[in-house]
């Protein structure tokens, strides 16, 4: 480029528009002074304080507008808008820390607007010719002055509420491409940019500058489905989240392997079984292994590092036979549902093993033998069929129910509730047919409307200082205490059944909502389950799951109360609150929402029509395909549809307060109509 010859008269001009520019705002702000100074009544009304604001504006010392049922602040800004005395008001800590996380949530906000903006100018500018990937100038340009929205802009997002599906999704990115669209369809790479930078003068050059700067890919990449954070805007922030992230990581808690009684190996590709079996049930063993014996405990696997089946369930399959017997069943059964084969011969296959297994089982109880056997394959035979089974399968069977009454009867022999709550006698190992009673116990519970068989354990358990914990969160992903607790209330709507007045039930129900309460107090609340490097954390994971089944157990205990509606407030915002909690818990058929079937039928069924759930229910169902159809996952969503259309096209009733709510449609009551007499957990 050539230099122009100087213009004098072109710099005096510039220099005059500089002057212009400098005064006016110094003309502006001695008219405002002077403006202020000739009424300062005016001032003082301007700046009254107000008693009557909500505790959010008030505890970020901000003007409110006492908007109703949110101010305008609260609103825009995405802040949970509480005009009643919160609980942690009255504590400085807690102040101090909900002050933090409103200060998070702004930041977040700012940046979220700040990533939006980038993206939207990005797009509409065309490509550069070098089409070479952003450095680290491109997110620090010193002469980008972008504000970010004020409380009165229009635009905002809310971090305490579910994004609204499909706009935005941590796990149905639609506004955004994924990262994967662009990172896993190349090899990992590294190169070198050279940039030259030349000044002519007079089209003599003059000065000359080079650098080199490197791109690198050779890291790894999160899991496909991940939502990239947004790059900040101030400087070092970037750096600080990268770290906390990496520290998080490394200090991710050691997993212990040998939490429960059965022999722990090495996780193995090669999973060859020696028994002799008929070509037709090699066939259906073949099919166990490769196809079912991966979804039974996808959590354990998890906790476990994918060696479970291997030393839990095929060494069952060479000594236990009605446990190999109620594996074969098992093979056939998901073989029909999967491949939706019909005929006599697969049903022929499921009732032969059926009745051997059950015979096997007879055998060894005339016996009195092998207890610990007999009680597996029993707990087999409620648990597997929980994962495979069709509700609309129309093959005669015993109920679940029955087979727990044998299960109870098992345990109690073995004496596993007094083994694992016995202070004295301290276990080294958890026995896991106790845990998986339990799990079975609990939730079966609820279920049926009655108390959990061993609930005098669970209390114990629940109340222990010593050994509280019955490996429920290493099985199934959800903490002891929340478990524990959903174990008190199905024993409160037992009484409730029984007789129990309201004032009572109410003072017991505000009594369990403290105690679940309790369970959020070293709980760092859930986010995405990945670690930095991209491998999935179990430790975040059943954070997500335990937030997901305590806020399920709030729901539940509500239903509880009398005059209880979906329609009220409360209810309305827990199941808002689960949507979003489930949106951080991987899905697919690689997923854990099968898991997780007992926590989407509590919060299902009382999901108004306009609620966010249902479609994100639907996007879930859609993400699991063909498994979304059989198993207790699909048991819940033939029985939500049931509760829904009813539900919808139930009439309105007035309420106390002169409103009408939408009538409570009980899920329990829709399964004896139908005549569903099976287990959702």
């Amino acid at each position: 480029m050539s230099t122009l010859p100087p213009n004098p008269q072109g710099d005096l001009m510039r220099a005059a528009t500089v002057n212009m520019a400098v005064a006016q705002p110094t003309k502006s702000k001695a008219a405002s002074k002077q403006t202020n100074n000739a009424n300062p009544k005016a001032k003082s009304q301007m700046h009254r304080r107000s008693r009557t604001g909500c505790y959010t504006c008030r505890l970020r010392r901000k003007k409110c507008d006492e908007g109703s049922p949110m101010c305008t602040a609260c609103k825009h800004l995405g802040l949970v808008c509480e005009y009643k005395r919160p609980m942690w008001w009255s504590n400085n800590d807690a102040r101090r820390q909900h002050k933090d996380d409103i200060k998070m949530i702004i930041k977040r906000k700012k940046l979220s607007e700040k990533a939006s903006h980038t993206i939207q100018t990005s797009v509409s500018s065309p490509p550069g010719l070098s089409h070479s990937l952003p450095t680290s100038a491109t997110f620090s340009d010193p002469l980008d002055r972008t504000r970010s929205a004020s409380i009165d802009s229009q635009f905002a997002f809310n971090f305490n509420s579910p994004p609204n599906v499909p706009e935005y999704g941590a796990y149905n990115p639609h506004m955004l491409p994924s990262h994967a669209d662009f990172m896993f369809n190349m090899s990992p790479y590294e190169i070198d940019v050279k940039t030259e930078r030349q000044m002519f003068v007079n089209d003599v050059p003059t000065l000359r500058e080079s650098t080199v700067s490197t791109f690198s890919t050779f890291h790894t990449p999160p899991p496909p489905g991940t939502v990239l954070p947004s790059y900040p805007a101030a400087d070092g922030e970037w750096a600080e989240q990268v770290y906390q992230e990496r520290r998080e990581s490394l200090t991710e808690e050691t997993l212990n392997c040998n939490f429960f009684d059965f022999a722990h190996g090495v996780p193995t590709n090669t999973r060859q079984v020696d028994i002799e079996l008929e070509e037709n049930d090699q066939r259906l063993l073949d099919h166990f292994i490769q196809f079912v014996l991966p979804t039974i405990f996808p959590i354990l696997e998890t906790n476990q590092h994918g060696s479970v089946g291997s030393d839990l369930i095929l060494p069952n399959l060479q000594n236990n036979k009605g446990y190999l017997h109620c594996c074969l069943m098992i093979a056939a059964q998901h073989y029909k549902a999967t491949m939706n084969v019909q005929g006599d011969e697969v049903d022929n296959d499921i009732m032969r093993h059926r009745h051997a297994t059950i015979v096997a089982l007879c055998e060894a109880l005339n016996k009195d033998e092998n207890h610990h056997q007999i009680l597996e394959a029993t707990l087999g035979l409620i648990f597997f069929q929980c994962c495979v089974g069709r509700y609309d399968d129309s093959l005669p069977d015993i109920p679940w129910h029955q087979h727990f009454q044998a299960v109870n009867s098992l345990v109690t022999k073995l004496d596993l509730p007094r083994l694992v709550s016995d202070n004295t006698e301290q276990l080294t190992q958890t026995p896991f047919n106790m845990t998986l009673t339990a799990w079975i116990d609990i939730l079966g519970a609820t279920m049926q409307g009655r108390a959990p068989t061993f609930a005098h354990t669970y209390r114990e358990k629940h109340l222990s200082t010593t050994n509280p914990f019955l490996g429920l969160r290493e099985l199934m992903g959800c903490d002891d205490h929340v478990m524990y607790l959903i174990s008190e209330i199905a024993c409160l709507e037992a009484l409730k059944k029984e007789g129990m007045d309201d004032i009572t039930l109410c003072t017991h129900v505000h009594a369990l909502g403290d105690q679940i309460g309790l369970t959020e107090t070293h709980d760092c609340g859930p986010k995405m389950p990945f670690n930095a490097n991209g491998s999935l954390s179990p430790k975040q994971l059943s954070r997500n799951i335990t937030s997901a089944f305590r806020l399920a157990a709030r729901i539940y205990l509500c239903s509880l109360v009398p005059g209880f509606s979906p329609s009220q407030g409360s209810c309305v915002g827990l199941v808002e609150k689960l949507t979003s909690v489930l949106q951080l818990i991987p899905s697919g058929p690689g997923g854990f929402d099968r898991s997780l079937a007992w926590v989407y039928l509590i919060g299902g069924s009382v999901s108004g029509m306009n609620s966010s759930f249902r479609q994100f229910f639907n996007d879930r169902i859609a993400q699991l395909g063909d498994a979304a159809n059989y198993g207790s996952f699909g048991g819940v969503v033939s029985l939500l549809h049931e509760v829904w259309q009813q539900a919808d096209n139930a009439q309105p009733s007035p309420s106390a307060n002169g409103t009408t709510e939408a009538p409570y449609i009980s899920w329990r009551d829709i399964m004896q109509m139908r005549g569903w007499d099976y287990l959702l957990i």
